[in-house]
């Protein structure tokens, strides 16, 4: 007879959401965790969501921090805290039920404590509830008197005054009646975790759990199990999402075996023969519009960063800060000269940026963009920031042609799998301007890049390194621009 008793799986609230995501998700973590693949993205996330935190500590000058990976002891040195005089205590430790917590923001008040979530997105989402009922449901357990509890989330109002004050960054969301039936579901949650870790592994296709609320870092683990016969699917439709869903439900997963009856608008029929067919589409009138335009023609391209903790006064929480530009100007057919700039990353970067901006495009001819609203709102923000510049800023803006709309309106390559974002498009018009050959190859990578340079600890050798990768990924963003509208100027 076998007496042998269940694993009994300790969890933390951080295990519990992942199967509250997807139960194989935790499983995974437990039982295959070389198969995870964590993202720059997730990365970014993490080291965003933890710098908040200790902005959100400093608040509180008299608060005590319980320190360590050792959790046991971080248990005992909370209790030991709470029983001397009340103070604000970061990353209090808690246990019940096997199951172990770590809370950012325990804040006295007259009867108990104000339990609070740090989080760096800009309003209470939904999973922000599941996480704060375990939290504060095992708090309780551990018989610590919780009388409110709240979401501490970025306020995208405040506006940094300078000087490392942050007093008013954070928006304090009471949720304590948000969660007060949803903690009564957690000792399931707990159970439904447990029971997961004791079976095999759950047969759970992909799906929306994948990325929702977070991206999955199984996600490839689990794909490579999926077999797709989808070439390409009617989701490449265009703003197609309710008619892709029904052709989908019809049994209907390439796109090449819909009857073109079925195309609703002009666009669908456009994509749906360009990739029956398998070839470009490209309308004459694209080249009609760029042919029109005279010289000199400048073509420029902006990277920002948008810090969830503002670095410069005058900016808010998440603003698109702009560090650099890249010009490629025209001043005759294929007559072509390229010019930049890069902000140092030692002080507020928009100032210089915007005054060189100016001198690079003169006073006459079109400005290319490639989504016009993007870089056109950030001169109007720098414009209202400093009134000095503003009417050389507007100037520049009346300028501004976008060359997303000429695409989008005319042009379609099967390979573009209904995206004209450019580095959709550019492969389809000009192959050998690839972008995964280079260190920097998106924005993302752009931002990760100019954050590190903006790190005193960053040696000068990997600051140049940096900024050579930046000033040739920016520059290659506006060479697209160029080729592109080449490109639909020969077509016309």
């Amino acid at each position: 007879m076998n007496n042998t008793q269940p694993k009994r799986y300790g969890l933390s609230k951080s295990r519990i959401l992942l199967h509250r995501q997807c139960p194989k998700r935790l499983w995974l973590k437990i039982h295959r965790p070389e198969m995870e693949e964590v993202t720059d993205s997730n990365q970014t996330r993490f080291a965003t969501g933890t710098y908040v935190g200790e902005i959100a500590q400093q608040l509180y000058p008299d608060g005590v921090l319980i320190d360590g990976d050792d959790l046991g002891q971080a248990v005992i040195d909370t209790q030991a805290i709470l029983a001397g005089e009340k103070r604000p205590i970061f990353e209090a430790t808690f246990q019940a039920d096997g199951v172990l917590i770590r809370n950012d923001l325990l804040l006295p008040v007259k009867d108990g404590f104000r339990m609070v979530e740090v989080k760096s997105s800009t309003s209470v989402k939904d999973y922000h509830l599941t996480d704060a009922a375990i939290q504060s449901w095992i708090a309780e357990q551990a018989n610590l008197p919780v009388t409110r509890v709240e979401i501490a989330h970025i306020d995208n109002s405040f506006v940094y005054p300078g000087g490392g004050d942050y007093q008013g960054l954070l928006h304090y969301a009471d949720i304590t009646e948000q969660i007060s039936a949803m903690k009564a579901e957690v000792p399931d949650w707990i159970k439904a975790a447990r029971e997961t870790l004791s079976g095999d592994e759950p047969c759970i296709a992909p799906g929306i759990q994948c990325d929702t609320p977070f991206e999955c870092s199984f996600f490839a683990y689990c794909s490579l199990s999926v077999e797709s016969t989808d070439i390409y699917p009617p989701e490449v439709l265009p703003y197609g999402g309710t008619l892709a869903a029904t052709l989908r439900a019809e049994g209907y997963t390439d796109l090449r075996d819909v009857p073109e009856e079925r195309m609703e608008t002009w666009k669908h029929q456009r994509v749906w023969r360009a990739t029956k067919r398998g070839q470009a589409e490209l309308n004459p009138e694209a080249g009609k519009l760029i042919a029109a335009l005279p010289y000199p023609r400048y073509y420029i391209d902006f990277e920002t960063i948008n810090p969830a903790v503002p670095i410069w006064a005058g900016t808010r929480p998440y603003m698109q800060v702009p560090f650099q530009w890249s010009c490629h100007t025209e001043t005759a057919k294929d007559v072509i000269t390229h010019c930049a700039f890069l902000a140092d990353g030692q002080s507020d970067p928009r100032r210089s940026f915007a005054k060189s901006l100016i001198d690079a495009v003169g006073t006459d001819g079109p400005i290319f963009v490639y989504n016009a609203p993007f870089e056109r709102s950030r001169m109007q923000e720098i414009a209202e920031y400093y009134p000095d510049l503003a009417s050389a800023l507007q100037a520049a803006i009346d300028r501004i042609v976008d060359l997303l709309p000429i695409a989008r309106e005319n042009y379609y390559h099967p390979e573009m799998r209904g995206s004209w974002s450019i580095k959709s498009v550019l492969p389809t018009i000009a192959p050998d301007l690839a972008y995964d050959n280079l260190e920097v190859a998106n924005g993302g990578m752009a931002q990760e890049a100019f954050a590190e340079i903006m790190q005193p600890e960053t040696l000068p050798e990997r600051r140049q390194q940096l900024h050579n990768a930046l000033l040739l990924y920016c520059e290659r963003d506006t060479l697209a621009m160029v080729r592109i509208a080449h490109y639909f100027e020969g077509g016309a």
